[in-house]
């Protein structure tokens, strides 16, 4: 299963199912383009773009702010003029595969991966390079220099670290939370058994925007329900309506995973609508997924 994750197209502003035009190149490009090598011609993106209502011009545009930002590099095959993904972008997409199609969630006795960072104001660059890796891989910020994840993504923190040429300015370990000084005494019971998980909801909620993603999970949810359910009561579905929907479905659920740490579910909001959205997306991708490739497959085909 292939996707695209990890791009400047994840932190792009705007309401679900209402993607700029590059995110939907991204995304097609992510399912598509590396089952050949990662190439595929102009004519056939500007069609199947034309299939989610996006005109030519607007495609050729957005494909050239891609190749400027190193995603896309372009090529010509056999005389058709065309954009191969490149060798970054592949590593990007093939780290990010589990993430969207396999995400897991941690759980409370797992504990947390810290990173503790200082980088000189001369370098600020490779700050903003650090801070934006490590959101991506699902860290929130405890305070200026410390960041904190769910235990297992520690690998791939130490990955990023290293490919990325910043370990000697971060420090990894891994940690378990135990409730600070005073808990039990603000709680009115100095006898009763601690057992180490404090107020650790609250401190979630304070390193993870958690409420703004509950929203965004609910919205998800509002927008991308009806569509499942017309399929289900029986409803047509063309092998182009397929693809269009899974492309506009794929490009909302993966900006929302690279926003959720994956942190255990009892640590989150009581009304927390992750799980609900997760399994409506993974029922439209099993409904959407083949009928939709048969239709890209055509097109390329000419």
């Amino acid at each position: 299963m292939n996707t695209v994750s990890g791009t400047e197209a994840e932190s792009e502003p705007g309401p679900l199912g209402k993607v700029q035009p590059r995110q939907l190149i991204v995304t097609v490009y992510g399912l598509y383009a590396r089952d050949t090598d990662g190439w595929m011609s102009v004519a056939s993106l500007i069609q199947l773009l034309a299939d989610l209502g996006v005109e030519g011009p607007t495609v050729r545009s957005s494909v050239s702010r891609l190749k400027r930002a190193g995603l896309l590099e372009a090529e010509s095959v056999s005389g058709a003029a065309g954009y191969r993904i490149s060798s970054e972008t592949e590593r990007i997409l093939r780290d990010g595969d589990p993430r969207i199609f396999a995400a897991r969630r941690a759980t409370v006795d797992e504990g947390w991966v810290l990173v503790v960072f200082s980088v000189p104001e001369s370098e600020r660059a490779k700050r903003h390079t650090l801070r934006t890796q490590l959101t991506r891989l699902g860290f929130g910020s405890v305070s200026a220099g410390v960041w904190i994840a769910p235990g297992h993504v520690h690998e791939e923190a130490e990955d990023m670290l290293a490919r990325h040429g910043l370990r000697s300015y971060a420090d990894l370990f891994r940690a378990d939370y135990l409730s600070v000084a005073g808990d039990k005494d603000k709680a009115g019971d100095k006898d009763k058994k601690d057992d180490g998980s404090g107020d650790l909801p609250a401190k979630v909620r304070s390193w993870w925007d958690t409420v703004r993603l509950q929203q965004l999970y609910v919205e998800f949810l509002a927008v991308h329900r009806p569509v499942a359910e017309r399929i289900a009561s029986g409803g047509p579905v063309t092998d182009r309506e397929a693809f269009a929907t899974y492309i506009r479905v794929l490009t909302d659920w993966r900006r929302l995973v690279y926003l959720d740490p994956g942190v255990a579910r009892e640590l989150l909001p009581a009304e927390w609508s992750g799980t609900e959205a997760s399994e409506l997306f993974d029922e439209l991708h099993a409904r959407l997924a083949g009928p939709a490739r048969r239709h890209v497959d055509r097109v390329r085909a000419g």
